[in-house]
């Protein structure tokens, strides 16, 4: 766990291992190391790469899911990932193309968010290719929900979740040149149709 989320965190800063090194006074082959789980740091240079990179000690060491750095913040980071696979942890997955911050208020509860890059036009024009939605990491969601939903094994597709009153679930694309797709109670338990998360809020880049 150590490993894989300072691996991420060294990617979305740029940073390679050799100048991690020089930074920590240690050698790029300790840092190799720490990344391929063949060793681990001492307390002291936990801190300071949790200074480095902005994020909690307990989060590099895998005691939770945020990264976000002290209590007393207003916001917290999430991890915006470009792909979701069944069967791979959410907190395992190292494909981490950038950060976005949620107010910290939003953790209440032990809720926690990540977020989701779009990909293809099927909830066009709601949603476009490129954009970042946030979502809470759910397992079950209102009827109209857009979500996260890993079907049958394969990457997460964002869609509107509508819940049949018999237990079968559709999956609606925004796009109507996409069909839908109606899973029986039998098909949601056995491929199985798993939401993964709610979307809460969409955010877009002009530029």
């Amino acid at each position: 766990m150590f490993g894989q989320r300072l691996k991420a965190l060294r990617a979305v800063h740029q940073i390679s291992q050799k100048d991690l090194a020089s930074q920590l006074f240690v050698s790029p082959q300790a840092v190799g190391k720490w990344e391929r789980e063949e060793a681990t740091p001492n307390p002291e240079t936990v801190r300071k790469l949790s200074e480095l990179f902005d994020v909690s000690a307990d989060y590099l060491l895998g005691r939770e899911m945020s990264p976000n750095v002290s209590p007393a913040s207003h916001t917290l980071r999430v991890p915006v990932l470009g792909v979701i696979q069944a069967g791979v942890p959410m907190d395992a997955i190292e494909d981490i193309l950038d950060w976005e911050e949620v107010p910290a208020s939003w953790a209440s509860g032990g809720r926690e968010y990540f977020g989701l890059r779009v990909k293809g036009d099927s909830m066009y024009p709601k949603y476009l290719e490129g954009d970042t939605v946030i979502l809470r990491r759910d397992s079950i969601c209102d009827s109209g929900d857009d979500c996260a939903v890993l079907v049958n094994g394969d990457a997460a597709t964002l869609k509107q979740v509508l819940l049949r009153e018999d237990g079968a679930v559709e999956l609606r694309p925004v796009n109507p040149t996409y069909p839908p797709r109606t899973y029986s109670p039998a098909e949601v338990e056995s491929l199985p149709v798993q939401v993964i998360g709610v979307v809460v809020e969409l955010r877009r880049k002009i530029k």
